[in-house]
């Protein structure tokens, strides 16, 4: 899918600026009503109402009433959830609520009969990227993932598995918890181009095929080789691993240091038409496929 391809679900491909959405900014206006221009407020003059104080003991923060947070996450109707509520099957961070109005704010732990809810919908978000940026949602790590795909969606997306700050390629975002989960757990499969500063013996490619053992630790590889028609130091190297450093501590065990590190694919999802540094909505077809991991 292009990034100017608006026939896939979804957003179509965006440009990554770097820089967050803009928000625009709350404007109030006040006016007097012309009559009461310059007229001297009357001693006896009604003063004007005041807010309605609330109740002690109900929850007064901003934020969504919690049927429409489940009914939202599409568990139910507003009706049925405040049934749920009522009968305490619903919890908001780890407290039974039973309290009907009750405000949640988005990023609470909201959970009926013990699942976790979601009240945003389901986004998922494939970037290609670029040197120079972390994978991480912190704001004190300079120029992240995060602020490539800050246009392209409004849900709270954060990346699965991770590519080290001068590592490039695919990487994948989600709110889909559940995903996140699985993927955590069985892994998924990420293809890399790998470029070392010498050629890889032989004997040494063989050590990665048989797996190794790195500070205690097994690593196996799901496929390893030399790149075709490339001198013997370019190598594709396929593992299930999410995190950043596994690739890097295989090499650096067996003494070569990494020049270029390139995720080319995740699972079925591939480069193809995503140019180095822009994003795309992933259509039902590719989203369908992960069902089959």
């Amino acid at each position: 899918m292009g990034r100017n391809d608006n026939k896939g679900k979804g957003k179509p491909a965006g440009k990554a600026t770097g820089k967050p959405k803009s928000k625009g900014g709350d404007r109030s206006n006040a006016s007097l009503s012309k009559k009461n221009i310059g007229k001297p407020k009357s001693k006896t003059e009604a003063p004007a109402a005041k807010a309605k104080a609330p109740s002690k003991g109900k929850n007064t923060v901003e934020g969504i009433r919690l049927n429409k947070y489940i009914s939202n996450s599409g568990v139910c109707s507003r009706r049925e959830a405040d049934t749920f509520i009522a009968t305490g099957l619903v919890s908001v961070n780890g407290k039974i609520i039973n309290e009907m109005g009750y405000k949640v704010q988005l990023n609470d732990d909201v959970r009926f009969d013990g699942r976790r809810l979601n009240p945003e919908p389901m986004s998922y978000v494939l970037l290609n990227k670029p040197k120079g940026f972390a994978t991480t949602t912190s704001e004190s790590k300079g120029s992240t993932v995060m602020d490539l795909v800050a246009n392209a969606s409004n849900a709270r997306i954060t990346p699965i598995g991770r590519l080290g700050r001068n590592a490039t390629g695919l990487l994948l975002f989600t709110n889909d918890d559940k995903l996140k989960e699985k993927l955590s757990k069985k892994g998924m499969e990420r293809l890399f181009h790998v470029e070392l500063d010498k050629n890889l013996k032989a004997a040494d490619m063989q050590r990665i095929k048989d797996g190794m053992t790195i500070a205690g630790k097994k690593i196996e590889v799901e496929e390893v080789s030399y790149v075709a028609n490339k001198a013997k130091k370019e190598i594709g190297i396929k593992i299930k691993h999410m995190g950043n450093s596994v690739i890097r501590d295989i090499f650096a065990d067996l003494h070569y240091d990494i020049v270029r590190l390139d995720c080319v694919s995740l699972a079925h999802l591939t480069k193809k038409d995503l140019p180095r540094g822009k994003w795309k909505i992933l259509t039902t077809e590719e989203l369908n496929l992960f069902a089959m991991l």
